[in-house]
């Protein structure tokens, strides 16, 4: 029989008791069930984190099995949202779980965000729209949002906390088109760019297309990066660091950057490295 303090006993010692309980009535809200969101729940499910909304509206399909937690024989073709939200409730079966079928839109944003403490992105890299709208709620209603993309073998952590630095501040991306939006996300989120020395294929990755590789051990990864940032956020204790600050850890290089860009994408260093991207795909760059 399922006990809550039995479960997540072995949590106690890196945390206190009365903050186990405190993580048990936390609500995190969580975009995206694919490669990163659905590692993420399972991995704030284990903390014991007790309430979750989650949205995705995709189906598990053969090309996630190299990465997708969620995705298997017995899942092909199965709603990603559905898939994950039984298995959150093998690990807590206690859980409250919101669950958006139709993923995150801006019809039902004031529903997802109902009662959230802190918000998770887990939207696929060229979901542009709709992750400008989430963050852009997050920053008016003071919830703070984390996001850990992973690149290559990496985990790049960028946090949004309220009051501080917002999304678009940051990467400078409203009214572009898709394929700069593209540019300026990549060198936004990580610009150490640690993880582009060891790209094996580069005819695999295609901003244009919207395609790219991945693999499960920058999921991984990106899940315990994130896990450690909601936890802090959610006991109030450690550090978070705010963008303009990021955080990018390679393991494949085992390096660590910890970088700051004043101003964002509008920093001279990301200014140059966007017009370089931008001048290797054929395309004209906008000052700003």
């Amino acid at each position: 029989m399922f006990d809550y303090q039995g479960a997540f006993a072995r949590n106690i010692g890196w945390l206190r008791e009365d903050e186990q309980q405190v993580l048990r009535s936390k609500r995190v809200a969580i975009a995206g069930m694919g490669g990163v969101g659905g590692v993420h729940l399972l991995t704030l499910a284990r903390l014991g984190i007790g309430r979750f909304n989650i949205a995705d509206l995709d189906n598990f399909e053969l090309a996630n099995f190299n990465r997708q937690a969620g995705a298997s024989m017995s899942t092909l073709g199965r709603p990603k949202v559905e898939v994950m939200a039984e298995a959150a409730r093998e690990i807590n079966p206690e859980l409250e779980l919101g669950i958006f079928r139709d993923g995150v839109n801006e019809s039902n944003l004031d529903a997802f965000f109902d009662g959230v403490d802190v918000y998770v992105d887990g939207l696929d890299f060229f979901s542009f729209d709709i992750r400008e709208r989430v963050f852009a709620y997050c920053a008016e209603k003071g919830i703070p949002a984390v996001t850990v993309a992973p690149l290559g073998m990496s985990a790049a952590l960028l946090n949004f906390l309220p009051g501080e630095m917002t999304f678009e501040e940051y990467f400078q991306v409203a009214g572009r088109p898709d394929l700069e939006k593209a540019v300026r996300f990549l060198v936004g989120l990580a610009p150490a760019l640690q993880h582009r020395h060891y790209l094996a294929d580069k005819t695999r990755v295609s901003l244009e297309s919207g395609a790219g590789p991945s693999t499960v051990m920058a999921c991984q990864l990106c899940a315990g990066v994130a896990g450690i940032e909601v936890l802090k956020l959610l006991l109030g204790r450690g550090k978070v660091w705010a963008a303009p600050h990021g955080i990018q850890y390679d393991g494949y290089r085992n390096k660590l950057a910890h970088t700051w860009r004043p101003g964002g994408n509008r920093n001279p260093l990301n200014r140059l490295a966007i017009a370089i991207a931008m001048r290797q795909l054929g395309l004209g760059h906008r000052r700003g």
